[in-house]
């Protein structure tokens, strides 16, 4: 299954996981309600796709980073509430009121702005504001945030939604410090007893510490089919939605000593079969998983050779019978009885499996798949206008 045309390599969407694992984050968390994770184009997965789908399996709103990833939503008409997430410049404000969109507010400048701009509009713009609680990135510290939520309470046009705080260290085996963080978010919420919606849980302390999920969750990796930790989420059934897969463009045979590859890293011990797949770097196949990690043909494990280039990696598949041209080469997902996850690449990689999935960059194809057909693509081009045929140039 791939689109016949371009690159042969592209990544298919399981749709049907990805309202699976919605729906059983969503019953984890009630009666918190479920903000469906979708910046960083989903984590690699296509953030309009992912939305509708989210909302559709019981989402309650989506959360971004930037007012530019909220506009894609609405572009797509995705109607449902989005949270922005991220730093928001007062310049966003007049965008921000006109896409409906949920910015988190630091400076009366922006506060001001958004006022200005919904009143305006004869609208009521909702807010959130965070508390910074020892992640130290943005948000306010306790005094000034009750300060600053008081001034802003007091606009015109302006209501303050939610008050929210950011773990620093829910994925690790220590609560200690998380569960300070969320004493503070409690502590700060009685100071602020007027401010409807809390919310401090993402995957991690959803799963491991459900007693933390307040008013509303913030699930990212977890939709997308992944434990943030080894054994959260154990026996939940969370089933990864993204699949890597190319083709295999030529099959060469070397001589035992031969190199392959730029810096020439991977020598040939035997005489070997050595197959060329276009995915590289480019498309988010890391280039530190060179003469590491493995892609699946034919149902087996083929070991890299070489040093994966920009474009396209090559593969020792001397010991898988019968590789031919065409024959479909996984890089991340499932062939046969072997899998390959974003979870196993990031410890080749030494990262993380968030990073694995968004890095698969926008030039790779994405297949949206329901009960195992595809229900519809997204491509680079997508958007851009298809000259005609042998159109003659235009005069000058």
């Amino acid at each position: 299954m791939s689109l016949h045309r371009g690159r042969p390599v592209w990544a298919e969407i399981d749709l049907d996981a990805i309202a699976h694992n919605v729906r059983t984050l969503a019953e984890r968390a009630a009666p918190a309600r479920l903000c469906a994770i979708v910046k960083a184009n989903a984590y690699g997965h296509g953030a309009p796709a992912v939305a509708a789908a989210a909302i559709d399996a019981g989402a309650a709103s989506l959360g971004v980073v930037c007012v530019d990833e909220g506009e894609e939503l609405r572009r797509a008409g995705i109607d449902a509430p989005v949270l922005v997430l991220g730093y928001t410049h007062a310049a966003e404000a007049q965008r921000i009121v006109r896409l409906g969109l949920t910015p988190t507010v630091d400076s009366m400048q922006a506060a001001l702005a958004l006022s200005r701009f919904a009143f305006g509009r004869g609208v009521t713009q909702k807010v959130h504001v965070e508390l910074e609680s020892g992640l130290n990135r943005h948000g306010l510290e306790l005094e000034a945030l009750v300060a600053f939520a008081g001034s802003v309470r007091a606009l015109p046009s302006i209501e303050i939604e939610g008050i929210f705080t950011h773990f620093a260290a829910a994925e690790e085996g220590d609560q200690s410090f998380t569960r300070m963080q969320h004493d503070a978010l409690m502590a700060a919420s009685a100071r602020l007893p007027w401010i409807p919606v809390r919310h401090c849980s993402a995957s991690a302390s959803l799963l491991g510490s459900p007693e933390m999920a307040l008013d509303m969750v913030r699930a990212g990796l977890g939709i997308y089919g992944y434990e943030p930790a080894p054994g959260l989420g154990e026996g939940l059934g969370l089933r990864p939605a993204l699949s890597l897969k190319s083709r295999v463009a030529r099959v060469l045979d070397v001589e035992a000593g031969a190199t392959v590859g730029y810096g020439r890293t991977w020598v040939a011990e035997r005489p070997s079969r050595i197959a060329l797949i276009m995915c590289g770097y480019a498309d988010g196949f890391r280039r530190a998983l060179s003469n590491q990690a493995s892609v699946l043909v034919r149902g087996r494990r083929a070991p890299i050779a070489g040093r994966i280039a920009m474009d396209m990696c090559m593969a020792d598949v001397t010991d898988v019978p019968g590789v031919a041209v065409d024959d479909e080469a996984v890089i991340m997902g499932v062939q046969g009885s072997e899998r390959i996850d974003a979870d196993e690449l990031a410890a080749l990689a030494d990262t993380i499996s968030w990073e694995i999935l968004a890095g698969i960059t926008a030039r790779v194809p994405r297949l949206y798949l329901r009960g195992g057909e595809v229900v519809a693509t997204t491509t680079l081009n997508d958007r851009l206008p298809v000259p005609e045929k042998d159109a003659a140039p235009a005069a000058r």
